[in-house]
């Protein structure tokens, strides 16, 4: 069973190539979609390190607080 899976997939995978390789306007496709999903990868990117940056600013804020009131 997990055989003709992997056979299966193989085979989509490999007729899914050839179709994209013997087709100009797929391939601009498949280029097209690469380049959105990566600029959506790095817009998700830069804004995980916004807040990132913003959590660490107000947890460096907090701890001498903290500090201060245990003395």
């Amino acid at each position: 069973m997990e055989k003709m899976f992997c056979l299966g997939v193989m085979l989509g995978a490999l007729g899914g190539a050839l179709l994209i390789a013997n087709s100009y306007k797929m391939r601009s496709l498949v280029k097209k979609s690469q380049a959105e999903f990566v600029e959506k990868i790095n817009e998700m990117m830069d804004e995980k390190l916004k807040c990132g940056a913003e959590q660490c600013g107000t947890q460096e804020k907090q701890e001498p607080e903290k500090k201060e009131k245990k003395k």
